[in-house]
């Protein structure tokens, strides 16, 4: 048998030789050993200098070689053209991740941040979005951006394309249904499927493009017809990605759950019930996760939130948890949902469905009078809700209506007394300076033949609104429990608005004449004031847009940040643990902080719960844009027998090629080219959220009132454009531009 290293040697040198003797029989190198190796060398290393100056015996040197690729692989090293490897940042190559446009050119996005590389499509003919890859800047493009070029690819985010099938000519070709993925692919054999000309099929990548040859790939799923109901939802849920079956393992842990809660795992737990507690949620909700009772004690109220209990059903490290994490949330679809959790929990066994028995967790406040929140509890509890109600029931009932009144004349009270309750709430939350925006949102109804009857607004009522506090001080709550116990926890954290943000809001402010002076680092209440005392003003809805924009975007991290739009010190989710990941954890770290009694909680480590958050984070990103790219095909095929109706709109994005503008009646959105507005060359300000005519003066800014007709509606690109419908006497530019050409050609 062959002498190995001696390993007091290579203990010596490594600092991490006891960790790679933990994982390896035979421990090699550390990747730390290799890179603090090269950074002393100062220049790349070629293999033969790596196992002469580390000493590595001829028996490990494969070994060697293999951590090498890896490291390689993983974007930690680089090997040049004469086969020495350097480090990345000294060879000042660029990790990164790709970001495609729709117009085929992209960007490279820095994993560790910085300035982004703009990829040309030349560039872009390599990759798609998502994929991972080293980039090195090479120049400034005649726009001024920083070009970059693509080094090599580490790893690639698509394994699969949706798009459409075409059959010309003897030739098959796919055409992707993402806008950001411009190539074509070639259609190869193997899938065994046969689809017509037409259809939507999911491709299996078989190669991928190097620039010079188109991908291809086979196709192993048949989708159905380009306009067939809900293909919308198919491709989205394709599109990004998104879990939708569930693994064998899962199906196979799900077949112990029945209906009802066992008797055995009730015990321990507060009974809570007798208490008459009710969930409030929409009408065509189907998970419950939160139910509510308040009553009215000296000198304030006492509240309880009961949340569902999944922690209980959802065991750590379980194939279902493991599936639960990997979805991160709940994706909410039009007439469809893709849950995080099977139907059998997020719809029956966990859902706080009425009048059966189940497990929750259970925050108990202690409010004054004037909304503040003096003491609170968790707790483990059973519960039995008395009444399922809907926000409009409850609004209605709260409003006077008397048949309802009569009708649930034992839950009145209490609704009531929830109500007093609220209003405590909103009394604190003025008070603490919440933003509040004017915002609307939609809803589509849909007839018996799957399609779009209408589009409506959704309008909050006050039932909403008693919801929402009663889930924010539960929330709060839970925030302070693990910041009083020092156990680290996913916090929802909102930063303040950039210092760049800020000033472009100061100055934008200043020449509409707002009388505000706005500090370097702004509470949540100097914003709120200004929306309040511009609301009765022509403009208001343009300023409050210019804030929204201000605004940073939320996240899911270890950091006890402030949540700068509610104006809370610190803030985590506890009340969706059906429907969010980040709930669930919180609710095991409550429940182990109540096992513990005293004792240090065995818990998550910092790292692994901040990874979580970032996941969690891009998931819901990636539900929103998937549930956005849904509504917006919706909403393309409802307006495609309207072309050449006329609406009348308000303009909520203005940009260098035209004005975004949102239908008053039904609540689409579609563009209106710059080129179409008038007889004139418009210009766009930038710095005022408009676009003014050179000649004319005349003036588009953001929140105006504008009448428009439909021109023309892309389902493919999931575009609607919009065309000006000018004031008598006057033509479009589409018009004048008829006209020039026709007066070209005469002469």
């Amino acid at each position: 048998m062959p002498e190995t290293q001696e390993p007091s040697s290579l203990s010596d040198r490594d600092p991490m030789f006891d960790r790679e003797k933990e994982k390896y029989e035979r421990p090699i190198v550390s990747r730390e050993y290799i890179l603090s190796y090269l950074e002393s060398a100062g220049q790349p290393s070629t293999l033969e200098d790596i196992i002469a100056d580390l000493e590595v015996s001829e028996e490990d040197q494969e070994a060697l070689r293999r951590r090498l690729r890896a490291m390689e692989r993983d974007g930690q090293l680089v090997r040049n053209r004469r086969g020495a490897y350097g480090i990345v940042e000294a060879m000042e190559l660029v990790r990164g991740t790709v970001s495609a446009h729709p117009d085929g050119f992209g960007f490279l996005i820095p994993e560790g941040g910085g300035k982004d590389l703009f990829l040309s499509p030349r560039e872009m003919r390599k990759v798609f979005h998502g994929d991972t890859i080293l980039g090195r800047a090479v120049g400034e493009d005649r726009r001024g951006r920083i070009e970059g070029a693509i080094v090599r690819i580490l790893e690639r985010a698509l394994k699969q394309v949706v798009g459409r099938y075409y059959a010309e000519g003897g030739v098959r070709y796919v055409v992707p249904e993402d806008r950001r993925i411009p190539q074509e692919f070639a259609v190869v054999e193997g899938g065994g499927l046969a689809p017509v000309h037409g259809q939507i099929v999911t491709l299996e990548i078989t190669q991928y493009p190097d620039g010079r040859n188109m991908p291809q790939g086979c196709v192993v799923e048949i989708l159905g017809e380009h306009m067939a109901p809900g293909m919308e939802v198919e491709i989205a849920v394709r599109n990004y990605g998104l879990p939708h079956q569930w693994p064998d393992e899962v199906l196979a842990e799900i077949t112990h759950f029945s209906e009802t809660v066992p008797e055995a795992i009730k015990e321990g737990r507060r009974d809570l019930r007798a208490l008459p507690l009710v969930t409030i949620d929409g009408a065509d909700a189907k998970d419950f996760d939160d139910a509510v009772y308040a009553e009215e004690i000296e000198n304030g109220f006492r509240l309880i939130v009961a949340i569902a209990d999944v922690a209980t059903y959802v065991r750590p490290d379980s194939a279902l948890d493991k599936e639960a994490a990997t979805r991160g949330n709940s994706v909410y679809f039009p007439r469809r949902v893709i849950p995080m959790l099977p139907e059998v929990l997020s719809n029956g066994l966990c859902s706080l469905n009425p009048h059966v028995d189940r497990l929750c967790m259970l925050c108990e406040m202690e409010t004054d009078m004037a909304g503040e929140v003096q003491r609170f509890r968790f707790a483990r509890g059973v519960m039995r809700s008395q009444r399922r109600f809907t926000y409009d029931e409850v609004a209605a009932i709260l409003a006077g209506d008397e048949d309802l009144r009569t009708q649930d004349a034992a839950m009145v009270p209490h609704l009531e007394v929830l109500h007093r309750l609220y209003e405590s709430f909103a009394k604190a939350r003025e008070r603490r300076g919440t933003i509040e925006f004017d915002s609307q949102e939609s809803r589509i109804i849909y007839n018996e033949q799957a399609r779009i009857e209408k589009i409506v607004a959704v309008t909050r009522n006050v039932a909403h609104r008693i919801i929402e506090e009663c889930m924010l001080a539960a929330n709060v709550c839970a925030a302070q429990y693990f910041r009083i116990h020092e156990l680290p926890m996913l916090y929802r954290v909102h930063p303040e608005p950039s210092g760049d943000k800020l000033e472009d809001l100061r100055r934008f402010l200043g020449e509409l004449g707002v009388p505000v002076r706005l500090p370097t680092h702004p509470r949540s209440a100097d914003l709120a004031s200004i929306i309040e005392d511009t609301r009765e003003r022509s403009d208001s809805s343009l300023i409050q847009t210019v804030i929204l924009r201000s605004l940073s975007q939320a996240y899911y991290t270890v950091d006890t940040g402030m949540h700068f739009g509610l104006a809370f010190p610190a803030y985590t989710h506890f009340t969706s643990p059906i429907r969010r990941y980040p709930d669930l954890v919180v609710h095991r770290g409550i429940q182990a902080l109540l096992d513990a009694a005293g004792a240090e909680p065995r818990w998550f480590p910092q790292k692994a719960l901040q990874e979580l958050g970032q996941h969690c984070s891009m998931t819901e990103r990636r539900a929103d844009e998937a549930s956005r790219e849904a509504v917006n095909w919706l909403k393309c095929e409802f307006m495609m027998d309207k072309v050449g109706e006329t609406y009348t709109g308000i303009i909520t994005g203005v940009t260098g090629f035209g004005l975004f503008v949102a239908l008053r009646e039904i609540y689409v959105e579609g563009l209106i080219h710059i080129s179409t507005l008038g007889e004139d060359y418009f210009h766009f300000d930038a710095q005022h959220y408009r676009i003014i005519g050179d000649r004319t003066k005349e003036t588009f800014q953001l929140g105006d009132g504008i009448e428009i007709r439909v021109a023309n509606v892309n389902l493919d690109d999931r575009k609607i454009d919009f065309e000006r419908v000018m004031p008598e006497g006057q033509s479009s530019g589409t018009a004048k531009n008829r006209r020039s050409r026709r007066s070209r050609k005469d002469a």
